[in-house]
């Protein structure tokens, strides 16, 4: 891996290609996510290569305002886009940028993330609130964008254009990934959003085995502290337990996947301990409600070791207390229940509608149970207004309670901190935070990192972080080849071995010394055909190669011949030769060349190959002659026999012919029939015995 050069700490925009700086130039630019919660977006360019990480949408905004910068890029440029979750604000843009732009590369995502991505954006597109034409795009741009994207695997490594990249689990949500890229050596590592704790259902966030040169990390809860899980859903549980106990309503809005699922199960075991509560329905507000559980019961493979074993006797996510609920049309709001209803923003949907039913009520309560971006409703209602908004224009007093209790799968401080602390990344960019969360991010982890030369960076959308790597690598010879120190312009031959980040060139002797490895040599052996003469192939070899010592094997005594100080050629027989070497690349070529020109040797020499005369008797001779003699007179006239006196029957008709085979004589009142079977036989003679030696 290339060394880490300087990191420039102002933040610009790009300058012109020739930048006069050392070392190549590698630009970070947050298209979305800068300074900012939501249309998590980031560019980074590196010597020629260009790849862009997630394509989401702002939740607060709608139309184009939701977009990335898209217009600060050339789509056409960008050779990898990687997605690293379902979320609105990191997916929900990519119909548009696939559909609607100028881009050309490759999309990437994990099996489940495709998955779920289809679902989500096509109810995404259904409950917007926006007219036709703020429509960023439609269902048919939605199925377009499926075939143009890719899949893969955890821990699977892809190439694109000299680009290499492959993902970690990241928690957060079903088939949620980190991504590591390495170009040219340089590796950067983006988290997406990301968990390091375990949850109900999923795995906590992996850790690379090695650390990148640049960490781009999310900075969601800055220097917030998550309460242990048991509180939170004591707590949690406590809420719902005390609203509907005296008569309320509960509402949380959460995200159709994800959180939800969390959720779900903590309501459903809660119920299944209480009895008293039976009567009382949990609702699963969604018009994805019964899609997405397919989806989670499909990937239950890549959840946690909890949720698998449970799977192996029954399937957790049949849910006993919780029925789905697809609009407020099938709902029949009387008495006391629970509605999980997306979105979680409470700008539209489900929830929205829950909402400015209920919100006026001081018996019902809102149970905020995630991050919440600036601009929503959910935001909004955090602070406890005294009056909200309804769709229809309206003021409401807000007289329900509004409980915030997070089980957002973001990381928190501690978990951030301890995980940067194990890659220790010598450039650190945050992204996906508040300005002032990440603010005061930065300042602990400016402190965390004081004894190290550890850069750590903030930049605001479209402000472009530049570094710098040099691409020149150095390495040291050791062992004998440092014995003597080489002339200016003389070549240093031997081998280059890399060690961490250290190259070393030694000797092959030297290798099992100063490193784990060994060297070995392979002998080669080859047979092939040759019946020619063997001063014949030393004359042709002389001819191309300077140096063909003749000689004579020690153990066989067969004559060889030395090729180039490199292969021997030994006569193994008088039908074959062999050939002998060391293999490496000079006298691989040499050996090919020699085996090339004894194949074209044998193909230039005449082939004489004697038959050897087969000794038969005289009397198989006869029996033989006899047979075929019949055989053929049969063939000619029909009906032939073999008469008392040893001559051939043959009849014609009424006529008859009698043939002595010995002297060819024939008897016949028929003079035609006569003459005919004595030219017959004549022929069969001449025709079937050999022309005798003498005769030539």
């Amino acid at each position: 891996m290339a060394s880490t050069g300087q990191a420039l700490s102002s933040l610009k925009r790009p300058e012109a290609p020739g930048a006069s700086r050392e070392g190549d130039q590698l630009i970070i630019t947050p298209l979305g996510a800068g300074n900012e919660v939501g249309r998590s977006c980031v560019y980074m360019s590196y010597k020629g290569k260009t790849v862009l990480f997630d394509c989401g949408i702002h939740p607060a905004f709608s139309g184009m305002a939701a977009l990335p910068y898209f217009d600060e890029i050339d789509p056409s440029t960008i050779d990898v886009l990687l997605v690293t979750h379902f979320h609105l604000d990191h997916a929900a843009s990519l119909p548009y940028f696939l559909e609607k732009t100028t881009f050309k590369g490759r999309v990437f995502m994990t099996h489940a993330t495709k998955a779920i991505y289809k679902l989500l954006l096509s109810d995404y597109v259904k409950v917007s609130k926006v007219s036709v034409d703020d429509m960023l795009y439609d269902e048919q741009d939605i199925l377009h964008s499926m075939d143009k994207i890719e899949v893969i695997d955890f821990h699977q490594t892809l190439e694109v254009n000299g680009i290499r990249f492959w993902c970690y689990t990241a928690g957060h949500v079903l088939g949620a990934a980190m991504f590591m890229v390495d170009i040219a050596g340089v590796r950067i590592l983006y988290t997406g959003d990301y968990s390091r704790e375990e949850d109900r259902h999923l795995r906590a966030a992996e850790t690379p085995q090695f650390s990148p040169d640049i960490c781009i990390i999310e900075s969601t809860y800055g220097v917030q502290l998550h309460q242990p899980r048991h509180i939170r859903e004591k707590r949690f549980t406590d809420v719902i337990h005390t609203t509907i106990a005296q008569g309320g309503r509960v509402l949380i809005p959460a995200f159709a996947l994800g959180r939800a699922q969390e959720l779900l199960l903590i309501l459903d075991e809660y119920w299944s301990n209480h009895p008293e509560l039976h009567t009382i329905p949990i609702y699963y507000a969604s018009p994805l409600a019964k899609r997405c559980m397919a989806v989670y019961q499909t990937y239950i493979n890549a959840m946690n070791d909890r949720i698998r074993g449970q799977f192996a006797n029954s399937n957790p996510f049949d849910f006993k207390h919780i029925s789905s609920l697809k609009s407020i049309d099938d709902f029949n709001d009387v008495g006391p229940s629970v509605v999980m209803a997306s979105p979680s923003g409470l700008q539209s949907g489900l929830s929205r509608q829950l909402f400015d039913m209920w919100c006026s009520d001081k018996k019902n309560a809102c149970v905020i149970p995630g991050y919440v971006v600036e601009g929503t409703l959910a935001k909004t209602i955090i602070n406890e207004p005294k009056e909200v908004t309804l769709m229809n224009g309206l003021s409401a007093p807000l007289n329900m309670q509004v409980h915030y209790i997070s089980f957002s799968a973001h990381a928190d401080f501690a978990q951030t901190s301890t995980f940067l602390k194990e890659l220790m990344p010598p450039n650190i960019i945050l992204v996906h935070g508040e300005a002032n969360e990440m603010g005061r991010l930065k300042q602990k982890l400016v402190g965390m990192f004081s004894d190290s030369n550890t850069k750590i960076i903030t930049p605001k959308n479209c402000q472009s972080v530049e570094m710098y790597f040099n691409s020149e690598k150095m390495a040291k010879t050791i062992g004998k080849l440092a014995e003597k120190m080489p002339e200016a312009g003389e070549a240093v031959s031997g081998l280059l071995v890399k060690k961490g980040f250290t190259y070393q060139i030694m000797a092959p002797d030297d290798l099992h010394v100063f490193s784990q490895l060994s060297t070995a040599n392979i002998h080669q052996r080859i047979t092939i055909p040759y019946s020619g003469a063997f001063g014949v192939l030393k004359h042709r070899l002389q001819k191309i190669y300077e140096s063909v010592v003749s000689g004579t094997d020690d153990e066989l005594g067969v004559p060889t011949l030395r090729v180039h100080e490199r292969v021997t050629v030994k006569q193994e027989s008088p039908q074959h030769l062999s050939l002998h070497w060391t293999a490496e690349p000079v006298s691989d070529m040499v050996s090919d060349s020699i085996v090339a020109m004894v194949l074209n040797i044998s193909r230039e020499m005449p082939k004489v190959v004697p038959e050897p005369e087969e000794t038969k008797s005289e009397e198989e001779e006869e029996k033989k002659m006899l047979k075929v003699t019949h055989a053929l007179l049969v063939s000619l006239f029909g009906d032939v026999k073999f008469g008392e006196d040893g001559k051939l029957v043959i009849r014609v008709d009424e006529n008859v012919a009698f043939l002595d085979r010995q002297n060819g004589d024939v008897e016949s009142e028929h003079e035609g029939l006569k003459e005919r079977v004595r030219t017959a036989f004549r022929r069969i003679q001449s025709a079937s015995k050999p022309i005798p030696l003498s005769a030539s």
